[in-house]
């Protein structure tokens, strides 16, 4: 059986952005699990706002196309978002709208997002901890038809979460955050 590849991406692309602090964490626990961890940056992926007529016009970019393979070569994926305005910000949603209207010979359009586990994660320096994000992005993954595990994590104060070496310090988000990385990994298993 092949190693279990499981794709990290942090919605941000903020110097210094509490919510890549945390992708970097939650990749450094699935690693520690046993998955073959990629992460990435959108930085690397730009893609303009969605429009239904530049689609028509030109196509899907092809940093879409490249996206999606990526995301497709992986078994799970774990989005970590932050919270503008009490929803995913705009990187977040422009992606996964480009995502889902790529779609390869021979497979339905947005079956990258049935393929495979997501699941998610915010960090914010309110005691919400971008909850309304993540149930905005819970919403939209679903209605991508996406499998979303129950387990998510909440990162609330999150400028004051990390110890010196850039450890979750507090044992209530050590254990979200195991908690939300195991199951990752054993949907993502069932899946494959």
């Amino acid at each position: 059986m092949s190693a279990l590849k499981i794709l990290v991406i942090p919605g941000s692309l903020r110097t210094g952005s509490l919510n890549a602090k945390l992708a970097a964490v939650a990749a450094q626990e699935l690693v520690r699990q046993g998955a073959d961890v990629t992460r990435i940056s959108l930085a690397d992926f730009p893609l303009p706002i969605y429009d239904g007529d530049l689609q028509a016009k030109s196509g899907v970019p092809k940093n879409a196309v490249n996206l999606k393979r990526m995301v497709s070569a992986h078994h799970g994926v774990l989005i970590v978002t932050p919270e503008y305005n009490s929803s995913v910000p705009a990187l977040v949603k422009n992606t996964i709208d480009w995502m889902s209207r790529v779609q390869d010979q021979h497979e339905a359009r947005g079956e990258v997002f049935r393929d495979r586990a997501f699941a998610i994660a915010a960090a914010s320096g309110n005691r919400l901890g971008g909850t309304r994000a993540l149930a905005a992005l819970r919403l939209i993954l679903t209605a991508c038809h996406a499998t979303v595990i129950p387990n998510q994590l909440a990162l609330s104060f999150a400028e004051h979460a990390y110890d010196d070496m850039d450890q979750l310090k507090h044992h209530a988000d050590v254990d979200a955050m195991q908690a939300m990385t195991r199951q990752l990994i054993d949907f993502s298993q069932h899946m494959m």
